[in-house]
């Protein structure tokens, strides 16, 4: 496990919250005003609001202004919320646009420097330095977690080993023979890596690795427990979405692990209600919302993250923390009246030494009832269980959902490989509900 790398942070990193907070304004007039003036959706909805960059007079009048979100994007597919000419726009990432149109983002150079500085900070916050390897094992191309990643331990100064997502066995490999200190990738990949470094007879926490940043998807607290016991690293969270920047909005710091430090000098903020969209104060749990402060191709004005959380007080730094995200306001699933959330039932299955953390949540309707089946591998060195210790697993497993959860259940078990797995995000609900 790691010890904290003490290289001078950043000024803003130590400032006092009053130097934070006199920074934040000025830059939030500046990116309102420039999205107002260059991007007329910005315009027709302001005016629509009745409200001007003019009426920002301090960070508590953001809440005047409307909310964006991913339909909105969607809806000014390509490029028509780009606030630049596209002969300033040096690059172009895109979300996978599985349930819609992609959405679609720009960069100038300057958007590219600042996303390299937050994840170079990010980085280091992690513990990470010009002298360590970073292995990086988020997809490049469109999604922007391997370029964000690489980009970052570039600025930091390491050196960094471009392997993007796949190839599980040459993974293995290339960490045996090139000896990375760091890995990004997303959480549910980094447990597929060990479960192959297992398969070639090599333990995981036998490894060079000594932190691994993880984020692109929820994990729980379990989770990190888990990464940690079997890789023998430290697990760090790291936030980011693309219509944001990418990765790089807020991570962890290595010597509190208390939940992502927001990177508040570029990323203001928000925790409102999920149907009025009423702000909440810091400390309640709602829907995360961000304003950028200094994007210039696409400035996003108190986007809709969809992802549930809430805000704390800074610790290792100035800048609030996030809890960790709790879920999804689009992943949660409604089974008779219940809301749940798959890391709600991750937590579950981590709880019982038998079960791995490899499961997968199916929704089907039976007689007009919607009903959840959960299918979760057992953990390798239980696999040879009997059948009626393993029906004894399901139903403990079926019991705990019941009790803590309030949902009923069907528990199949599986031998290790059973649940799909991910090279990338992790597909947690397969919904074969008839509507």
């Amino acid at each position: 496990m790691s010890t904290i790398n003490h290289e001078e942070l950043e000024p803003i990193e130590k400032a006092s919250r009053d130097e934070l907070q006199a920074l934040q304004l000025q830059r939030m007039q500046w990116s309102l005003q420039h999205a107002y003036d260059n991007v007329a959706h910005y315009r027709k909805i302001f005016d629509a609001a009745g409200v001007h960059p003019s009426d920002l007079k301090c960070l508590a009048d953001l809440g005047k202004f409307p909310l964006t979100a991913k339909q909105d994007l969607r809806e000014n597919y390509p490029f028509n919320l780009f606030a630049v000419p596209m002969d300033e726009v040096v690059r172009i990432h895109a979300s996978s646009g599985t349930t819609g149109k992609p959405t679609v983002v720009g960069y100038t150079q300057n958007d590219i420097d600042m996303w390299a500085d937050v994840c170079a900070r990010a980085i280091r916050a992690a513990g990470g330095s010009k002298r360590d390897k970073v292995h990086v094992a988020y997809g490049y191309g469109m999604f922007t977690g391997g370029l964000g990643a690489h980009y970052g331990a570039e600025r930091l100064g390491a050196t960094v080993i471009p392997m993007s997502g796949g190839q599980t066995e040459k993974q293995v490999q290339l960490i045996e023979d090139f000896k990375p200190d760091i890995i990004m990738a997303t959480p549910s990949y980094v447990l597929n890596l060990a479960d192959e470094f297992e398969r070639q007879g090599l333990d995981p926490a036998a490894s060079s690795l000594r932190v691994g940043m993880f984020g692109a998807e929820p994990w729980t607290d379990a989770m990190r427990k888990e990464i940690e016991a079997r890789c023998g690293m430290d697990a760090i969270d790291i936030y980011g979405l693309s219509e944001v920047i990418g990765p790089g909005v807020a991570s962890e710091c290595l010597e509190t692990k208390d939940g992502p430090t927001i990177w508040e000098d570029h990323f203001y903020p928000e925790i409102v209600d999920t149907v009025t969209g009423e702000v909440l104060p810091d400390g309640e749990y709602g829907e995360l919302v961000f304003t950028s402060l200094t994007k210039e191709a696409l400035p996003i004005i108190r986007y809709r993250t969809r992802d549930l959380t809430r805000l704390l007080p800074g610790t290792a730094r100035t800048m609030r923390r996030m809890d960790k995200i709790t879920g999804r306001s689009d992943d949660m699933m409604i089974i008779r009246g219940v809301n749940v959330f798959p890391t709600q039932i991750e937590e579950e299955i981590l709880k019982l030494k038998e079960c791995s953390p490899h499961y997968q949540i199916e929704l089907y309707t039976e007689k007009q009832m919607d009903k959840l089946r959960v299918l979760v591998e057992l953990a390798p060195k239980y696999d040879q269980l009997s059948a009626e210790e393993k029906a004894a697993v399901a139903s403990k497993l079926q019991h705990n959902i019941k009790s803590y959860i309030g949902v009923s259940s069907s528990i199949e078990l599986r031998q290790e490989g059973g649940v799909a797995r991910s090279e990338g995000k992790a597909v947690r609900i397969v919904d074969m509900r008839s509507r």
